[in-house]
């Protein structure tokens, strides 16, 4: 009973609360692991977390989305989980769940993918030994969205109206005075990878080209893998008989007629009766003496 009413519940969340509540699950069970069972901090989200290098990475490269589910601690899961719950709100009075997902799941792989090019190519970050985790990039991705898709939309912070386009160019200069002084510089360029995405997304959005389409073709192909084939109903051998195929071609043939009379009565209607062809004229004349 309790089950079912928890998968219902669940069904009933939109997909910004579903991810809440799945990042939210993921915390406590890797938290009660080291608890109660022993398990050293980093003992499971080694496996899940995002490597700075790309030779690790191909070992594990189910890290480029599953990193975005596994955070630090209770700061960091509560203001990543806060911030997806009103962006998400604005965003879904807007667009349907499978966008969503376009956009939160594309900025994690941006952001992923920005993190580990970084570790790679900038002298002072090569030699460091690092990995990514938290929902920042894809959170990031649903905010600059919608302050790039409706930009002078008000929000109330506090005690005032701000437009969106103020607070999505707050978070991203944030970041880079976060780079600049050193601090948390690898998931700041992953939130930097997020923003990049939400707004060209929204931007091109707006000029009518959806960049998720791939995206979504690619997951609707892989939930069908996983979709129980329905079983086909046993073919059945229907039988008629000559009057019977007679019958139905009179009733087809009769409502072709009464088709094409009632298309004709309401070209009358329009545009008169001396509006009709020849062959119209004839049509109808003939259908009246056999009715």
């Amino acid at each position: 009973m309790v089950n079912g009413g928890i998968k219902y519940q669940f069904a009933r969340l939109n997909i910004a609360e579903k991810l809440i509540a799945i990042n939210v699950l993921v915390f406590l069970l890797n938290g009660l692991s080291i608890a109660l069972l022993g398990f050293s901090s980093q003992g499971i989200v080694k496996w899940f977390e995002l490597p700075e290098d790309f030779i690790t990475f191909f070992t594990q490269p189910w890290s480029l989305v599953t990193y975005s589910f596994f955070h630090a601690g209770i700061g960091h899961l509560f203001w990543n989980m806060l911030m997806l719950y009103f962006t998400g709100k604005i965003f879904l009075n807007l667009f349907d769940n499978k966008r969503f997902v376009n956009v939160y799941f594309l900025g994690v792989l941006l952001g992923g993918l920005l993190f580990m090019l970084s570790y790679n190519v900038f002298p002072t970050l090569t030699t460091t030994n690092t990995a990514l985790i938290g929902a920042s990039a894809g959170v990031t991705a649903v905010l600059i969205f919608i302050c790039a898709y409706i930009p002078n939309q008000e929000v109330r912070v506090i005690f005032f109206n701000v437009k969106l386009w103020y607070v999505g160019l707050f978070f991203v200069l944030v970041d880079l005075v976060q780079i600049s002084s050193g601090q948390n510089i690898g998931g700041r360029i992953a939130h930097l990878g997020g923003a990049v995405l939400g707004y060209l997304y929204a931007r091109q959005l707006l000029k009518g080209n959806d960049i998720g389409i791939g995206f979504t073709k690619l997951l609707d192909s892989l939930s069908n893998i996983f979709k129980p084939k329905e079983k086909k109903a046993p073919l059945k051998t229907v039988y008629k008989n000559a009057n019977q195929k007679g019958a139905n071609k009179a009733d087809y043939d009769k409502q072709a007629n009464q088709r094409k009379i009632d298309a004709i009565l309401d070209k009358i209607s329009k545009s008169g009766y001396e509006s009709l062809s020849k062959k119209e004229k004839d049509f109808l004349f003939k259908a009246g003496k056999e009715n």
